[in-house]
């Protein structure tokens, strides 16, 4: 089959949070499994362009229908880590792309608008007709309503569209100037419920809405979030929406990168291990002691990777860092705050802090040592308010880093608590979960992991080899992604 994504990131050229690890893995996984894919991306000004090999002109005079005009574009190809890319760059006065930055600008609804129009243009001038476009976020929302209004009469009638939504919180919310932009135009036509009015603000149009009801199928990325998305809040207003399309709509759990995230190969951490050789993840433990000035002594640590924002639980991340300690545990931090209130706060408990030698924050995000932290900490803490699929649990799980998380999105799909999961047997369970959102309930995985730790060290062991045991890489997802464009294109 051919396939083509089209996403506003692809790691490591264009990251700003998990959705471009997720277009970089599926693509390479679909890839090989024998299939042809194609990426196709925004040209930013700021993104790694020294992760793009061999960049060159792919399509010199890409002249995209804009208001009552058409704004000229290159069209740049490279391999970003063996995966064909092509990289829209407009030459227009509003510089889209060349903000110094990839999202967070007050046009960013008119900025992948004009993305989502030339990526179909593209498609359509250069005479590329993929088995299945594959459409991320709100961000490409509109391409399934272009291609099904417009672009089907002028030769794409074949294509089928897939649209993942990573997140449901950024909907694309826009007025009716982007339908006379991109040429949709009939304004009386698309303010309508059954198309792409906003839910809840009738002068609104949703772009993300408009990829639900025009693609022929919808996912979100874990089953369970799938479940929370129809039947509670965390869909932000498109539940009603997504249960009238409730037929072509499910969740797939996202993988990770099996040859970046594995203990086995990992070239980030001093001491390569695996399921039969833990004593080697204590000497990568020993060794983040010594990069963090951490005291040597018998304790488990206890890690947090990932932003520090109210998605992630911020309030029972700052708990679970004066529980661990006050429960003869060591606590490590690597993120950074998405709110000048919240790095504020950490801040002060880092320098509060700061000579302890129990505790250490690390406040910003560093890939190596990250990888450092998964390798030598015991026990990983996840606490999020939400979650649509999460892919600290299953590194941790892959690194023999118990999990110890919020019983919600993909977390429930991947984490099985050691004590209390009755659909799973005892040798299957590989962490811990609570469900409420306070202390209590945090302290209650997160004391069990801990005293496992300390007094049934085999027990322990025994846990962290059960999750090594499970395979979360994109191996499985991809499978599942290829029987449904399959599926799809047999429509």
């Amino acid at each position: 089959m051919y396939i083509v994504h089209i996403a506003s990131e692809c790691a490591p050229v264009i990251k700003a949070g998990g959705l471009g690890d997720v277009v970089y893995g599926l693509s390479r996984e679909i890839e090989n499994q024998g299939h042809t894919v194609e990426i196709i991306l925004p040209m930013y000004d700021c993104m790694r362009y020294d992760h793009i090999w061999g960049l060159h002109d792919a399509y010199k005079d890409l002249f995209v229908p804009w208001y009552d005009s058409t704004i000229h574009c290159s069209v740049f190809c490279g391999w970003v880590h063996g995966r064909l890319c092509f990289f829209i760059q407009p030459h227009s006065e509003d510089h889209f792309f060349d903000r110094g930055c990839y999202y967070g600008q007050e046009d960013d609804n008119m900025r992948f608008a004009f993305f989502s129009k030339a990526a179909l243009e593209f498609l359509f001038v250069s005479n590329k007709r993929p088995d299945v476009i594959h459409c991320h976020d709100w961000q490409t929302g509109l391409i399934p309503v272009m291609l099904y209004e417009m672009y089907k009469w002028h030769g794409m009638a074949n294509q089928r569209v897939c649209y993942t939504i990573h997140n449901f919180k950024h909907q694309g919310i826009c007025g009716k100037e982007v339908l006379k932009a991109t040429g949709l135009n009939n304004d009386e036509y698309y303010f309508n419920y059954d198309r792409l009015q906003d839910n809840f603000n009738p002068f609104a149009l949703n772009m993300m809405k408009g990829g639900i009801v025009y693609s022929n199928h919808v996912n979100t990325v874990s089953p369970h979030h799938a479940w929370e998305a129809r039947y509670s809040g965390v869909s932000y207003g498109l539940g009603h929406t997504l249960e009238l399309h409730h037929y072509k709509f499910n969740g797939i759990l996202n993988g990770i990168d099996r040859n970046i995230w594995n203990p086995e190969v990992d070239t980030f951490i001093p001491y390569q291990y695996n399921i039969d050789n833990l004593e080697d993840k204590a000497k990568n433990k020993k060794a983040l002691r010594e990069r963090l000035l951490l005291k040597e002594n018998k304790k488990p640590i206890v890690a947090y990777i990932g932003r520090l924002d109210r998605q992630k639980g911020v309030e029972l991340v700052h708990h679970a860092l004066y529980y661990s300690l006050h429960r003869n545990a060591q606590f490590v931090l690597l993120g950074s705050a998405t709110e000048a209130s919240i790095n504020n706060w950490f801040c002060h408990e880092k320098y509060y802090l700061n000579n302890n030698p129990d505790c250490h924050l690390e406040l910003g995000f560093n890939e190596e040592l990250a990888h450092l932290i998964y390798a030598g900490a015991d026990i990983i803490v996840v606490p999020s308010d939400y979650e649509p699929c999460g892919l600290t649990q299953m590194i941790g799980l892959k690194y023999g880093t118990v999990p110890v998380v919020r019983g919600v999105g993909g977390l429930i799909d991947t984490v099985f608590d050691k004590d209390n999961d009755l659909n799973h047997p005892e040798e299957k369970r590989n962490g811990f979960v609570f469900y409420q959102t306070d202390y209590n309930a945090l302290e209650s995985g997160l004391e069990r992991a801990i005293g496992l730790w300390h007094y049934f060290p085999k027990e322990f062991e025994k846990l962290q080899k059960q999750g090594m045991n499970y395979d979360y890489s994109w191996k499985n997802p991809a499978q599942r992604y290829i029987d449904l464009y399959d599926f799809l294109r047999h429509k």
